[in-house]
């Protein structure tokens, strides 16, 4: 099947919903069963991850359907799914490492898991150093004896810098890491990072999958060799993922390729509207000819998100907050992915470490949601006019 058909059918088995094109929704903790030997022969396919239903934790067909749909679409073995965009992460790196081993974290990485990584992880004798986004295969020379994971985000959903994730993972195999990706920027519609080398893709699904703001979910797409340590830490977590979040998540993915045409659409139509402005100094934007990593993105991607960063010439935190705070059609808050337009300013200094962030500070971090772009023009132009007044 082609992507777009995918999106549509992938995960949908006629003869599990009797016929019903959704998935019934299925509420379930216990499950009984006619005998124990019925009972001892479906516990342990379970446990490994076989779509048999045993316990309510351990799935439903609810569940079974978005996990089949995102590992058809990322081309992976199987997918778990999570609570969180930010337990996938967590999950992918305790599934991952264990004490004295060593992790390397792209400097672009979500804040949250370099949260992970420099607080619980550490607690439990696990190092992580941080690395150059662009560092390619020069990865080589950071590399230690007890490096297990490779953790990548690209595009950084800050700085967005796009990675060369094949020269990484060449370099992290040949040495015995594994290489993760946070994968939530481009959605497996317009990037596969198995396909690229990685053993994991993450997605926080609450974003682009989802789509509509209304659920809290993550997933974890990981190769055949990978998956074993995976399912070994999500039992002993205990995660377990409601399965009416579950359900809106795949009515949401269901349109996920029609939205994602339409957010790359007003986007870049934005993007190049912002490039001509006085007051930008550089739009983040890796699908922009002159982004330092387009040549990259136009190998490795398929398109572009409605995700960018905006770098100012003259700013300051009250400028800042006056474009941001009359805005009308641009809503502050966090997260992204959903139909609606979101502004943030975006401050990134102060969580680099391996590669100094330079720029003036606060940037902003823009969503481009599915509304028409001229009227996200006309409130960016206006915005302006309200940031360069509080500037004089």
């Amino acid at each position: 099947m082609k992507k777009d058909t995918k999106v549509i059918r992938a995960g949908h088995s006629k003869k599990r919903n009797a016929g019903v094109v959704n998935t019934p929704v299925y509420h379930a903790s216990t499950v009984v069963f006619d005998t124990i030997a019925q009972l001892k022969d479906v516990g342990p396919r379970a446990l490994k991850g076989e779509k048999a239903l045993f316990y309510g934790r351990l799935g439903t067909p609810t569940h079974w359907t978005l996990e089949e749909a995102i590992t058809d679409l990322a081309g992976g073995a199987d997918t778990i799914l999570t609570p969180s965009g930010v337990a996938a992460c967590a999950l992918t790196i305790l599934g991952c490492v264990k004490a004295g081993d060593h992790v390397l974290v792209s400097d672009s990485a979500y804040e949250p898991t370099r949260k992970l990584c420099d607080g619980l992880l550490k607690d439990f004798g696990v190092e992580t150093g941080y690395y150059d986004p662009c560092i390619g295969g020069g990865i080589a020379a950071l590399m230690r004896e007890n490096t297990r994971l490779v953790f990548c985000e690209s595009p950084g959903s800050h700085t967005f810098e796009v990675q060369d994730i094949p020269a990484i993972a060449k370099v992290a195999h040949a040495r015995g890491a594994k290489v993760a990706i946070d994968n939530t920027w481009a959605s497996p519609v317009f990037c596969r990072p198995l396909d690229l080398g990685a053993d994991i893709s993450i997605e926080a699904g609450t974003k682009y999958i989802c789509g509509h703001s209304d659920a809290v979910i993550g997933a974890v797409t990981a190769t055949a060799e990978a998956l074993p340590d995976l399912r070994r830490a999500v039992l002993a977590l205990g995660y377990a993922v409601g399965p009416d979040d579950v359900y809106l998540t795949t009515r949401g993915l269901r349109t996920l390729s029609v939205r994602l045409a339409r957010h790359q659409e007003n986007a870049m139509k934005v993007a190049l509207w912002l490039k001509d402005r006085p007051e930008v100094k550089r739009v983040l934007y890796p699908a922009l000819p002159d982004d330092p990593g387009h040549a990259l993105w136009k190998r490795d991607f398929q398109g572009a998100s409605g995700l960018m960063g905006v770098l100012l010439h003259r700013t300051s935190p009250a400028a800042a907050a006056a474009l941001i705070e009359g805005m009308e059609f641009f809503a502050l808050g966090f997260s992204w992915g959903g139909f609606e337009s979101l502004i943030a300013p975006s401050a990134p200094k102060t969580i680099r470490t391996a590669v100094p962030w330079t720029e003036a500070e606060p940037g902003l971090r823009l969503h481009i949601g599915l509304e028409d772009p001229a009227d996200l023009i006309a409130d960016l132009e206006k915005g302006f006019a309200r940031l360069t007044a509080a500037l004089v």
